[in-house]
């Protein structure tokens, strides 16, 4: 019994070295390629839409995919899945450094954008089947924080890189950690571990949601050719929507899209990330451009954003057990609200710190609550395709936020633009009137039974 018990504290430990270890490697990835595009450009002369490409091909590959790599990691083990996405995503990046031309790093990045699809919803998998629900919060923290740490490092970490080595060295970086905790995810074995759910896997669903979200994210980067990209996604959307109401086996399992709280978490995380988002693209314009700040500057200003995300998150974990998830949502979409309001009029550097601080506490808040309440009221059958929907809403949502604060600052200038994306925080708050209150959260909540308490049940 004692082994048995050692052994599954350790797994346990390595499903969250895993789960935190791809968190870090996909956040640093998005953050250090923003860092060497110029360089790239110039050293493989490439033209500015190729280099747009580069960010948009691993956008689309990877938020159109998620949901069925999350539901794929259900029927065949979340291990297995994240195994394969880590491996895959650190021999493309190290293909990208070695790539001859800008069309090799583009199709890559395609490559990458799959793994990446494959990993994400099973960081957050692993931790639903290894961990009981009342134990959630703090792993779920740690994993934000470290995410919080990796986007604050990254254009640090990039700069530097791309300055003593070049460009290439960026890409390298992943390699080690994802060949590491790839083949340890493929090799050691889960104690007990789930056989493949006989479920089937959805293919013209996958398909659907697949096409409807592509076209979504490409219409929304390139808005001057949006109308084609915006009506193939509706099509697709409503076809999927049909296409599941009537299957036998949905892609979406009843169980997550008939939850009002999975519902009310994902609609918070679309409406904080796109806040979020679209204020830092609109902010960071406005410090490079109209205040004349370069770019490590403007960076510095951003860093109390960062650390409050990474201080915010495991204070959150501790909240949620004594006043649940309603009221912590709320007061932290508040928050974000009041920080893009307070960044719409800031010059100073004070002002535009505190604002940042704020913004961080705000959204490091609402990652730990929502991704906590999706995880939590998923069954453990269901907890990857649960994972893909929490990892979409935080793609598609800054895509959505940046489409509209880079089109409302053009038209109307800063302020209107920090002043509409406040509102969408606001609205955004709306939604956790559904999220649970505080007897789901508390540690004095009974214990649950069969596949909701991370244990499945007998057939």
């Amino acid at each position: 019994m004692t082994a048995h018990l050692t052994a599954h504290r350790m797994h346990r430990r390595l499903v969250l070295a895993s789960s935190v270890a791809g968190a870090a490697i996909v956040a640093l990835d998005g953050t250090v390629l923003t860092v060497v595009q110029p360089t790239l450009q110039r050293e493989l002369g490439a033209s500015l839409a190729q280099v747009q490409w580069t960010s948009t091909a691993y956008l689309v590959a990877v938020a159109s995919l998620l949901v069925s790599a999350g539901r794929i990691g259900d029927r065949y083990g979340h291990e297995r899945v994240f195994g394969l996405g880590m491996l895959g995503f650190g021999a493309a990046s190290a293909g990208i450094g070695l790539a001859p031309g800008v069309g090799w790093v583009i199709g890559l990045r395609v490559v990458q954008g799959v793994f990446g699809a494959l990993l994400q919803p099973a960081t957050l998998g692993m931790l639903r089947v290894a961990f009981p629900p009342d134990r959630l919060g703090m792993p779920i923290a740690v994993r934000t924080s470290v995410i919080g740490l990796a986007a604050a490092v990254g254009p640090l970490v990039g700069g530097a890189l791309v300055t003593a080595v070049g460009w290439r060295a960026v890409f390298f970086l992943s390699v080690v950690p994802s060949l590491v905790f790839g083949v340890l995810a493929l090799t050691v074995r889960e104690p007990h571990r789930k056989r493949a759910s006989a479920v089937r896997f959805d293919l013209p669903g996958a398909l659907l949601l697949a096409l409807s979200l592509a076209s979504l994210i490409q219409a929304l980067v390139d808005l001057s050719g949006s109308a084609a990209g915006l009506a193939v996604s509706a099509l697709a959307g409503l076809a999927f929507v049909r296409h599941e109401r009537r299957t036998a086996h949905p892609l979406l399992p009843p169980d997550v899209i008939g939850s009002a709280a999975i519902r009310g978490a994902l609609g918070m995380l679309l409406a904080a990330s796109a806040a979020f988002s679209g204020t830092l693209f609109v902010v960071t314009y406005f410090l490079q451009d109209t205040m004349g700040l370069g770019p490590f500057q403007s960076a510095l200003r951003g860093l109390p954003l960062a650390a409050a995300m990474v201080l915010a998150a495991p204070a959150t974990a501790v909240v949620l057990r004594r006043v649940g998830a309603r009221r912590t949502a709320g007061v932290a979409m508040t928050v974000v609200a009041l920080a893009v309001l307070v960044l719409s009029r800031a010059s100073g550097a004070v002002a535009v710190c505190g604002g940042f601080a704020l913004l961080g506490a705000g959204f490091g808040t609402v990652m730990v609550t929502a991704t906590q309440v999706v995880v939590r009221e998923a069954a453990v059958e269901s907890a990857g395709v649960a994972g893909g929907l929490k990892q979409t809403a935080v793609n598609v949502g800054p895509t959505l936020g940046v489409a509209a604060g880079s089109a409302l600052m053009a038209a109307s200038g800063r302020e209107w633009a920090l002043g509409v994306l406040a509102a969408v925080a606001l609205t955004g708050a709306l939604t956790c009137l559904v999220l649970p209150g505080r007897t789901v959260a508390s540690l004095t909540h009974p214990p649950v039974t069969g596949d909701r308490a991370g244990v499945p049940a007998r057939r």
